[in-house]
C-alpha cells in the first residue's frame, strides 16, 4: 500500500490532499518523511494550506503493520519523525485547515489536531482508537487535544477510544464548522479572514466561532 501527496494551488492557498492505493490514507513511514520535506519547502512561501483526504477517509491513520514490527528503538524513531511532520504543521507560518470527510482516526486525528483550524463534513468520524489495541499516540495528539476540548473530554477519547460525530466534534470545539464541502469551506474563510494568522485564538476557537453549516 502506498500513500502519495497531491499538491495544487486553489486561490490564494495550496491544497495537499492524501490519496492512498486502497482508499484508506495510512501515515505510513516513507509517507511522513515526504510531507514533511513537502512541509519544509511549503514554509519559505507560507501560504495558506488546506490539508485533505477523500470522502470515505481523511486518515485511518499509520499503518499498523509498520508499528507491529517496530522495537523499542525504531518504535522511538517512529514517533520522532511523527513528531517532526506535526511540529512543522503546528508551527506553519501561515493558516493550515484541516478538511475533514469521513474517517480521521488514530495519527490521521493527529494530523488534524496539529492544524490550526478543522472543518468537517457531516459524515466525519474523529477518534484514537489506540486504546483497543493496546497502543497510545506518540505523535503529539495526546498534549493537543486536551488543549483544545478538556482533558476530562480528551481522556474519554483517549482511554475509552471513544468516536465522536462531526456534530458532537462542533458541539465541544473540535471542529470550527460542520458544512458539505470541509475544501471549499476551508478555502472560503482563507480568502474571507487573510489577516487570521497562527494566533492561539486560532490555534483553539472560541464556542462563538463554532457553527454548523449546510452549502
Amino acid at each position: 500500500m502506498t500513500t502519495f501527496l497531491h499538491e495544487q494551488t486553489e486561490h490564494d492557498a495550496t491544497l495537499l490532499r492524501i490519496d492512498s492505493d486502497d482508499g484508506t490514507n495510512r501515515l505510513t513511514r516513507h509517507f511522513v518523511l515526504q510531507f514533511t520535506e513537502i512541509m519544509r519547502r511549503l514554509a519559505i512561501h507560507a501560504r495558506p494550506l488546506v490539508i485533505a483526504g477523500n470522502r470515505k477517509f481523511f486518515s485511518a491513520g499509520a499503518d499498523l503493520h509498520e508499528i507491529a514490527a517496530l522495537n523499542g528503538t525504531t518504535a522511538y524513531q517512529f514517533a520522532q519523525i511523527g513528531q517532526t511532520l506535526m511540529k512543522h504543521i503546528d508551527q506553519f507560518p501561515a493558516p493550515v485547515y484541516a478538511a475533514v470527510e469521513g474517517y480521521c482516526m488514530g495519527g490521521g486525528f493527529d494530523l488534524a489536531l496539529a492544524c490550526h483550524h478543522r472543518v468537517a463534513s457531516p459524515h466525519a468520524i474523529f477518534a484514537h482508537r489506540g486504546a483497543a489495541l493496546g497502543l497510545i499516540t506518540g505523535w503529539g495528539g495526546t498534549q493537543r487535544l486536551p488543549r483544545i476540548i478538556g482533558k476530562g473530554r480528551a481522556l474519554r477519547m483517549f482511554v475509552a477510544a471513544e468516536k465522536i460525530t462531526a456534530l458532537e466534534a462542533c458541539r465541544i470545539a473540535l471542529v470550527d464548522a460542520v458544512v458539505d464541502d470541509p475544501v471549499a469551506e476551508a478555502l472560503r474563510r482563507i480568502q474571507c479572514r487573510p489577516a487570521l494568522g497562527t494566533s492561539s485564538k486560532s490555534r483553539a476557537s472560541s464556542a462563538a466561532d463554532i457553527s454548523w453549516i449546510h452549502s
